[in-house]
């Protein structure tokens, strides 16, 4: 029913510009929306799912680590991924198998014990584990074909409005949802036992609305042998960071970023813990706020990347992280606060959450277009590979390297690690900014 509501909603704000698409475009919108609503939704649930984790379940902090590079280290199979799907000529049916095998597995919560003062036996941290690996995998499946999709359903004029639309209803519905969830984890540390199976049956009716949409696949018959074409895949890889020297500047620039956030991103889930000993609403308050200013920003950093060589956007991006963490870390020693319904507002950590939130609304603009802007418009799909490639590169061994770092040096020297990092980040890209202009 809120689905239902939000879609009716946004429909009516919008209905000006809805009045102006062609009957192609309303229907994909239609199941566009839905799709978003219902990922909003579901990954509103999810957003404290390292938290849940660590606090009712009392799992390692190494398996913390694991829990969060699952998310990332998938990408190293983007082009395995990729060429599957080619060589599948019934797209449709792919994706609805994908859904279910990778998130029906989340039904199996609901059989769970109850978690106790001393948390969880440790099998059930490997199915933890073990169904989160899982539903992360979907990512390389249904990512590539989202855009897939709306760029066969929208007019190109239309395309930016339309995906705005959504993106926006995503992240409203996602942050209610975030919302409900730490409500409902602080009355029963159990209620994860239902929600998160929710969660996977909305995924799948998610993928199943999005796949209404018509779909033209290319036919073509592929003989080449898949281990030839991933040979010729990683070829092209290496061949495109040794002979563009300002993009590959970019990906050394987001190496030490991605070390730097994914060596600090579990710790801090720590930290919440440890440190601050927040409860589920008041993680579930600070990922709002930042999730707000993100949205504020959204706009401006849209034009801004438009005009900007996106080494100096990274400046920006990578920055604003660096004051995240360090603010972050300046709350374990002016630990002031103020609580309002059972919520810890510490002061320091809002100005930490003010800095995650920049870096959170500029981020996937840059991750998501920055690599574009050194290559020719054929060769997007290949440069945007092997910034994947090495998202997912980077993810095997930052989030280990930062628990290491953090159980044998504590907070503190994690966070200036991830600082220093950052901040030669940064003077790489003043650096190839100045002397290697992009080559038009």
């Amino acid at each position: 029913m809120f689905a239902l509501l939000v879609t009716f909603a946004a429909s009516k704000y919008h209905m000006t510009i809805i009045d102006k698409l062609n009957s192609t475009e309303r229907r994909a919108f239609k199941y566009h929306l839905f799709y978003s609503v219902m990922e909003g939704i579901a990954n509103g649930a999810l957003i404290l799912n390292e938290f849940i984790f660590i606090k009712s379940l009392k799992g390692s902090n190494v398996q913390l680590a694991f829990l969060f590079q699952f998310s990332m280290v998938v990408f190293l199979f983007a082009m395995l991924s990729n060429e599957l799907m080619r060589r599948f000529t019934n797209r449709k049916l792919l994706l609805r198998i994908t859904s279910i095998v990778t998130r029906l597995p989340l039904l199996g919560f609901a059989f769970f014990p109850n978690v106790t003062g001393e948390g969880l036996e440790p099998i059930y941290h490997y199915l933890f584990l073990g169904v989160f690996l899982m539903f992360f995998t979907s990512k390389i499946a249904v990512i590539p074909s989202i855009n897939q999709y709306l760029k066969g359903n929208y007019r190109h004029e239309n395309f930016g409005r339309l995906f705005g639309y959504s993106t926006t209803v995503n992240k409203i519905c996602l942050m209610t949802s975030t919302f409900v969830a730490g409500l409902l984890l602080d009355f029963d540390p159990n209620s994860y036992k239902w929600f998160y199976p929710v969660v996977g049956v909305l995924g799948i009716i998610s993928v199943f609305q999005l796949t209404k949409m018509n779909f033209v696949q290319n036919t073509e018959v592929i003989t080449t042998p898949i281990w030839h074409t991933l040979g010729a895949s990683f070829r092209r890889i290496i061949g495109i960071l040794k002979n563009n020297v300002p993009f590959r500047h970019l990906e050394y620039g987001f190496m030490l970023y991605g070390f730097a956030w994914m060596s600090t991103h579990a710790v801090i889930t720590i930290f919440y813990k440890e440190a601050l000993d927040l409860n589920y609403s008041s993680v579930a308050f600070y990922n709002n706020a930042f999730n707000l200013v993100a949205i504020a920003f959204l706009p401006l950093f849209g034009k801004l990347i438009g005009k900007r060589d996106p080494r100096r956007f990274g400046i920006l991006t990578f920055g604003a992280l660096m004051l995240f963490i360090f603010f972050t870390g300046a709350t374990e020693y002016f630990p002031q606060y103020t609580e309002i319904l059972g919520i810890k507002v510490y002061y320091m950590l809002l100005l930490a959450i003010f800095f995650n939130g920049i870096f959170m609304g500029s981020m996937p603009i840059l991750w998501g277009i920055g690599s574009s802007y050194f290559c020719k418009s054929n060769e997007a799909a290949d440069y945007q590979s092997v910034h994947m490639f090495l998202t997912g590169a980077r993810a095997m061994f930052a989030p280990i390297i930062g628990i290491q770092l953090y159980e044998l040096y504590g907070f503190s020297m994690t966070y200036f690690i991830g600082i220093v990092l950052l901040i030669i980040a940064i003077v790489l890209m003043l650096y190839s900014e100045k002397f290697f202009p992009r080559k038009d």
